[in-house]
């Protein structure tokens, strides 16, 4: 008979050394997701899909929209997670579409850590933002269980459903029809302050979205304000601005007399952009957000500036120390450049916001340095910032010798990034004095673009030595600054990780501790 054959031992598995190159790839492939993350967060933070001075809205949007495709296709935990970061409120509800519409792709640990994340964005999100998202949503037939779930918290979470129904009613109807929510479910609880008074209330909700003639009176004063201004003209004036100034047409009353009247209910905002009108007084400019003030204030003709010149600067001052808070007075010796070139105007859609920028930038940057310690440069030769209006070339590199005269420890450049008096001077600028005369930088310099180079896909830069980040409003300044670093190539993408997880953290607050089990049964 044949010998039988014994079975060859398994053969134990060859583990490839780890070489050089492939470290050095993982770190060029790290260096690389940094580069496009930070790409992302300039885009998220300055772009809104509006025409620029330099580029029509279809080329911003098409930019834009790659650019979240991108991010999202091949970092999506990060692409998530630029949602605690101070991206403008257009990109954060197109963050928030693209994480629901394309679910399939995340893990379930993604899709929680997203939950939250999105839930988060969404409570500080304006509501009509919100609900132009939900009709996004629904458009595009986006239904499963999460985004269900993400839309009813948010709703039963409204402080005032009867407000939403009668300022946002076409929305919210659109919402509460996509995701089958019952109407009673928005009704306030028993024993809150607009809770129905009376029996058969309850209900009145679904009533006033649905079936608006199926009751004479309601118990909550907006719904029951909203029936009477048919024929009532006083009811107008308790209904908020926007809906009030529909039935005002519709009575053909006076604009003027009707202003007058709707003032006390107006928001803050609606004051602002009627205050022409209304006569908003200097005191009450104080409280407005500091780039929309400085917007305001470039929209008044220069007579009226100069006329105003002791209650604009104070409301400006007043402004720019309450977006300074704990930070004021903390930066030492601060010099700007601020760009009021041509450029600064902007567009149509945007007008002079770049300019808007560099003007609450200049009133900050005063308030983040040392007391007497910070001087503006403005490309024009201004020396009067309340009288600033674009005008005239960019000389950014002969503004930028003139600051670094000043010995600044933080010099800050404001400006769209396109130096053309004469062309490419503030780059060969920059570049000489980080290589040979500031090598230890002493002075850190820092570049924010107000305006998206949708070319580039990024904002422009003045110089590779310069960390550069995109900025919409003067407020987040500080916290740009923090990021900018990061665009330098001094720090890594562990670096990078690590401010987005501590940055995740803060915008989170403590994750919830799950709920203890019933008694008798095991975890």
């Amino acid at each position: 008979m044949g010998e039988t054959m014994e079975p060859s031992p398994a053969a134990e598995p060859v583990t490839e050394p780890v070489t050089d190159t492939d470290i050095a790839d993982e770190s060029y492939a790290d260096l690389v997701a940094a580069e496009d993350v930070l790409l992302f967060v300039n885009a998220a933070v300055t772009a809104t899909g509006q025409r620029e001075f330099r580029s029509g809205a279809a080329e911003q949007r098409l930019s834009l929209d790659f650019l979240h495709e991108y991010v999202r296709g091949n970092y999506r935990p990060l692409y998530a997670a630029a949602l605690a970061l101070d991206v403008n409120d257009h990109n954060a509800a197109l963050i928030v579409e693209g994480l629901l519409r394309t679910a399939g792709e995340a893990t379930a640990e993604q899709k929680r850590a997203e939950g939250r994340l999105i839930a988060a964005r969404l409570a500080v999100l304006p509501p009509q933002r919100v609900y132009r998202l939900f009709r996004a949503l629904r458009a595009a037939g986006v239904n499963n269980r999460r985004t269900r779930a993400i839309q009813r918290d948010w709703l039963t979470a409204r402080p005032d459903p009867g407000l939403d129904a009668v300022k946002y009613r076409r929305g919210l109807k659109s919402a509460v029809r996509h995701i089958h929510l019952p109407a009673r479910a928005l009704d306030a609880p028993p024993g809150a302050p607009d809770a129905p008074s009376e029996p058969g209330a309850s209900g009145e909700l679904g009533d006033f979205l649905f079936r608006p003639r199926a009751r004479v009176r309601y118990s909550h004063p907006l719904l029951d304000a909203h029936r009477r201004a048919r024929y009532d003209q006083r009811a107008i004036y308790e209904l908020p601005y926007t809906v009030a100034a529909g039935f005002a047409a519709r009575h053909r009353v006076p604009r003027e007399r009707f202003l007058e009247r709707a003032a006390p209910r107006m928001t803050r905002l609606e004051r602002l952009r009627t205050a022409g009108a209304t006569g908003l007084d200097d005191d009450a400019l104080g409280s407005m957000p500091l780039t929309r003030l400085a917007l305001f204030v470039l929209s008044l003709p220069l007579a009226e500036r100069a006329g105003r010149r002791a209650g604009l600067e104070a409301a400006l001052r007043t402004a720019a120390a309450r977006a300074a808070g704990p930070h004021a007075g903390t930066w030492g010796r601060v010099s700007a450049v601020l760009d009021d070139s041509h450029s600064s105007y902007g567009s149509g859609v945007k007008r002079r916001r770049p300019l808007a920028v560099a003007l609450a930038a200049h009133h900050l940057l005063r308030a983040l340095a040392a007391e007497g310690a910070y001087r503006g440069h403005w490309t024009s030769g201004l020396t009067d910032p309340l009288m600033a209006h674009p005008r005239g070339p960019t000389p950014l590199g002969i503004r930028i010798l003139d600051a670094l005269e000043d010995s600044p420890g933080r010099l800050v450049i404001v400006s769209d990034g396109w130096d053309n008096a004469p062309p490419g001077l503030a780059g060969e600028v920059l570049r000489l004095w980080r290589t040979r005369l500031d090598p230890g930088r002493r002075t850190a310099v820092t570049h924010v673009n107000p305006v998206y180079d949708a070319d580039g896909f990024d904002v422009r830069r003045l110089a590779p030595s310069v960390p550069t980040v995109g900025i919409r409003d003067a407020e987040d300044l500080a916290a740009l600054v923090e990021i900018a670093r990061f665009t330098e190539g001094r720090t890594g993408a562990a670096e990078l990780r690590a401010y987005l997880d501590r940055r995740t953290e803060l915008f989170l607050g403590p994750e919830p501790a799950p709920e203890p089990a019933p008694e008798g049964e095991e975890c």
